[in-house]
Formats: structure tokens, sequence, C-alpha cells
């Protein structure tokens, strides 16, 4: 504890020669390359550190630091008697980013994951004392004026679009990698990823993740910047799962994925609809799944605070029979973790839900939102689903179909440039169907606080 606690001390004595930065979720799409020409600050020589008199070679540090303190009541609905469970998670990560001319490219990121007071033990995204997370080599294959192809080879981050198929998972302790090949080309208009993938499995102790060389996922994801306010994400994606787990049955997986988003984020008018269907083999079953979104909202850019109001609604299709030889189960693939609220406890599978929301800026760094998520079951025929797409809860012949309701809020406050620090509170008031099925069912709260320092 004694290094954590010198490491966390140099981070914000750091922030003390630093200047105003703005950092990326996926860490490795920053770029430093500007701060050649200006003043050679501690902070500007770890951001960008030359290493050729023209300036084009050159080496970039960063990291994270994030303490989490989460207390749990009842997160199984009081059906294994966990009760309450108050814990600890921290998560340190540390990056270098070698620029080599304007061809090539080297970035490597190490992370620990800890987790201290859970009396169930760590989760899957909890725990891992230290691995790598990024370690790729970009070749650049082709640059003109407006376009770029670049090849990527090696373990690397994967995020695309709203999150809801393929995301970092950056809410949990640890995030979501792979180790492949993707060609990505970018133009003013254009961007296409084809990319195949190995997702490798985790392990709590030091450098001892087990690494896969089997593709199990493997894709085409496009995005159009058709218009002012009007983008297009159009994308394939194929995944293979080896006893894959549902209501249905436990049997291997190949599944295909075909997807349509129509979006814009800006301000005003915010919209983000999806729709998307499956078709493939389980055992020797047949897929044919289908989900869609809608996510519409209104942002009052001319009022103090910025006030924006927001519904989205969630319709995921579910098994309609089981052992009829077609699972019609929605498989959410590789989800944002937090994409249902603060402590989600159903996944998108077998799913419907309203989500309505306000959120505002009370103060110019703080931002406060109230939420509410009202969660069915889109087949009688099928159970419920974790976060993640893990089975859960089978449907045990029940016949119904609400599962409940959530309450939260969340406080966002951007303390500096570095530093940032949110707490969330969420009440699960159970429906009838976690009543009917869990004899001595309870609700759920839980109250998460972290406080983050990147550089």
């Amino acid at each position: 504890m004694k290094l954590k606690t010198v490491l966390l001390i140099s981070l914000f004595m750091l922030a003390k020669f630093s200047h105003a930065q703005n950092f990326r979720l996926l860490r490795y799409d920053e770029d430093y390359s500007a701060l050649k020409d200006s003043a050679r600050t501690l902070y500007h020589r770890l951001k960008y550190l030359p290493l050729s008199k023209s300036g084009r070679t050159f080496l970039s540090f960063g990291g994270e630091a994030r303490l989490e303190g989460d207390r749990a009541q009842n997160e199984d609905w009081g059906g294994r008697g966990v009760g309450i469970q108050v814990f600890l998670l921290q998560r340190y990560q540390l990056h270098a980013d070698l620029h080599v001319g304007e061809r090539v490219r080297i970035f490597g990121q190490l992370r620990s994951g800890l987790e201290n007071g859970r009396k169930t033990g760590p989760r899957l995204i909890d725990e891992d004392q230290l691995s790598v997370q990024n370690l790729f080599v970009d070749l650049i294959a082709y640059k003109g004026q407006t376009e770029k192809i670049t090849v990527r080879l090696g373990r690397q981050e994967l995020q695309y679009g709203s999150g809801r198929l393929i995301d970092v998972q950056e809410g949990p302790n640890l995030r979501l990698y792979f180790d492949g090949v993707k060609v990505a080309y970018s133009s003013a208009k254009l961007k296409v990823d084809g990319f195949v993938m190995a997702n490798g499995g985790i392990k709590t102790g030091m450098f001892d993740n087990p690494v896969s060389r089997k593709a199990s996922l493997w894709g085409v994801y496009s995005t159009w910047y058709a218009a002012n306010k009007v983008n297009i994400d159009m994308s394939y994606l194929g995944i293979r799962r080896a006893d894959a787990s549902f209501d249905e049955g436990i049997a291997d997986e190949l599944r295909h994925t075909v997807v349509a988003r129509f979006w814009n984020l800006g301000g005003g008018l915010l919209y983000n609809l999806e729709t998307s269907y499956q078709f493939g083999s389980f055992g020797k079953g047949k897929i044919r799944a289908w989900g869609g979104s809608a996510d519409i909202g209104y942002k009052f850019g001319n009022l103090k605070g910025s006030p924006t109001l927001n519904l989205r609604s969630d319709l995921v299709s579910g098994d309609g029979k089981k052992g009829d030889g077609r699972l019609g189960t929605m498989n959410g693939l590789y989800p944002n973790g937090g994409y249902f609220g603060v402590y989600p406890q159903a996944g998108p599978a077998n799913l419907m839900s309203l989500h309505p929301s306000v959120a505002w800026n009370p103060a110019g760094n703080v931002r406060l939102s109230l939420e509410m998520v009202c969660y069915w079951r889109q087949s009688l025929e099928d159970g419920i689903y974790r976060p993640s797409g893990a089975f859960n809860l089978s449907s045990s012949g029940s016949a119904r179909r609400y599962i409940g309701t959530t309450y939260m809020t969340m406080v966002i406050w951007n303390i500096n440039p570095y530093l940032n620090y949110i707490f969330g509170a969420q009440y699960f008031d159970t429906g009838d169907y976690i009543d009917d099925i869990i004899h001595q069912h309870k609700n759920g709260f839980f109250v998460a606080s972290q406080l983050a320092f990147k550089f």
C-alpha cells in the first residue's frame, strides 16, 4: 500500500505543473504532437518527449489512478442471501506511446485492478493484479491529404457506436481487451474498420491471463457522416463461443449480427436509433434473434445549466419456446456494463425497457442526473440475463412479465481537468416476476463513490 500512496501523491503533485487537457475514453486516441513547439513544462515533457531532431519520433506517457467504494444491498434480490456487501475497488493504469516518424507507432499499457472486502470474493470484472491492457503496433499503410489506412496488430481495446454491442466497459473495474488485427480506413466523411479478434480470459494474479489464438469476434464497422446532425453506422459482427449458456440450455454458439444505427449527439435534438438482427447456430439448432433501441432527447443549450431531457426504450428478443430447435434470445455480445444504470441488474437479452431521464449542470463543473428504468421480459418462455449477457435466472414457468423498476441519481464533479469525482445511488424495486420466482425476495439498494485521477 505504501507504493500506491506514493504513486497517488506524485500524481496529485503533477497536476500543479500541468495545463488543461481533454482525455479520451480510449487513451490511444490522444494526440500530443501539437506540443512540439510549446513551453517545456514538466507535464509537457511527459506528454511529448522528442527522440529525434525533427520531433517526428517522440514518446508520450499517461496514466490513471481510480478508487471506488461500493455498498451493495441485495444484489441477488435475496435469492442467495448475500445481504449487504461493502467493498473497495482500485484501478491503476500506465501507458507509453511511441511514434516513430509518421508511419509507425507502438502503444503499450499496463493495468492493475484490485478488490477488497466482498464477502463473495471478486467478480470477473473486479480483480486482475497486473496485466497488459494494450500492446499493439500501428503501421500506416497509406496516408493522403484526407484519407488514411492503418493496420493495427496486437492487444487492443475496441469501442463502437453507443456501446450496445461492443464497448470497452469503462464502468467496471476491469476494462475489456482483445488480441488480434484491425485494418482501419478513415476520411473526412467515412470510417470503416475490419477486424478479427480473440477474447482472452482473466485470472487474478500477475501476468497470468490466458491468451487465446482462436478467433472469437470478427466483423466490419462503418460510420458515415452523411450530413449535418445525420450520422449512419452499418456493421456486421460475428462471434463464436463454446458452451454458451441460455435458458434454452448450454451448447456451442456461432452467431452473426447485422446492425444499423442513425444518430446525432450534438446540441439541440439528440437521437440514437439502433436495430439489429442475429442468425446462426446454437448446438444443432438455429438462432433467430433481434433487438432495437430508440433514444430521443433534447438539450436546451440556451437555458442555464443546459438541461437535457431524454427518453430511451429498448426491445430485445427472448426465446419464444423452449426445445423447438430455435434460439430466439438476443446476445448483447460485449455490451456497455452501465447501459442500464449505476449498478445494473438486467442486461440486453429478453428485455423490454423504458428509461426516462433528466440531467443538468447546476454548476459549470458539476453534472446531476435523475433517471428511472422500468424492465419487462419480452418472452415469458425465457429468463433474464446479467449486464454482461451471462444467463442469470430461469423463466421457471412464471407467467409474470414485470422484472422491476430502478430509480437512480448520479453526480459528476470535474474538480479540475485531471481529477474527477462521481457519486451514484440506485434503488431497485422488484416486480412480479422476481417476486414470483424468489421466495424471500428483497429490493436492492446500491451506492458508489468514485475518485479518479488521469494524466
